[in-house]
C-alpha cells in the first residue's frame, strides 16, 4: 500500500484550507463561530478545504456562498498561515483573501458546522479568534492602517 493510500498517513498530511476575510461597507468583518475542529468554539473567517483542481480564489468564492450565502469579489491575498495544531492532529496551509459582498445577505447556511454568523467592527472583535482569523485581520490592518479605529 502506498503512503498516499494509507488512511493513517493520509490524515497526517498537510491540507490546504482557503479563507476569506469578508468586510462590509462599514468595514465590519463577517465571522463564523465554529462547531467543529480545527479550533472548535472559536470565531473564524469564512473558509474551507480546497478541492481537487480548484483555484485558491475559486475556493474562497465557493466557501462564502456555501457557508454564509453571499457572493463575493476577491480584492487580494492578505496572508498565508502555517496553521499547525498538533494537539488536534491538524496541519493546514491556509491562504486568506480579502473579499467584499457583491450579492446576498449573510446567514448561517451550515448549522452543523457553524454555531453563529455575525458582523463585528474591527475594533470590537471577540477574544477567541482562530489563528487564521487573527492572522488575516492583522494582515488587513497592517496593509490598511487606521481602519480599526
Amino acid at each position: 500500500m502506498s503512503l498516499q493510500k494509507n488512511p493513517v498517513v493520509r490524515s497526517l498530511l498537510p491540507r490546504v484550507g482557503v479563507g476569506v476575510l469578508i468586510l462590509d461597507h462599514r468595514r465590519r468583518a463577517l465571522l463564523t463561530l465554529r462547531n467543529l475542529p480545527p479550533e472548535a468554539g472559536s470565531w473564524s473567517i469564512v473558509g474551507g478545504k480546497l478541492e481537487y483542481l480548484e483555484t485558491l480564489q475559486d475556493c474562497a468564492v465557493r466557501e462564502a456562498l456555501e457557508e454564509v450565502g453571499v457572493a463575493i469579489s476577491i480584492e487580494g491575498l492578505l496572508c498565508v498561515t502555517d496553521h499547525l495544531l498538533p494537539h488536534e492532529s491538524q496541519h493546514w496551509v491556509s491562504p486568506a483573501y480579502l473579499g467584499r459582498v457583491t450579492r446576498g445577505r449573510a446567514k448561517n447556511c451550515e448549522p452543523p458546522k457553524t454555531r453563529e454568523v455575525r458582523w463585528f467592527p474591527l475594533n470590537q472583535l471577540p477574544p477567541n479568534l482562530t489563528m487564521t482569523a487573527r492572522n488575516a485581520i492583522n494582515a488587513y490592518t497592517l496593509q490598511f492602517p487606521g481602519v480599526a479605529e
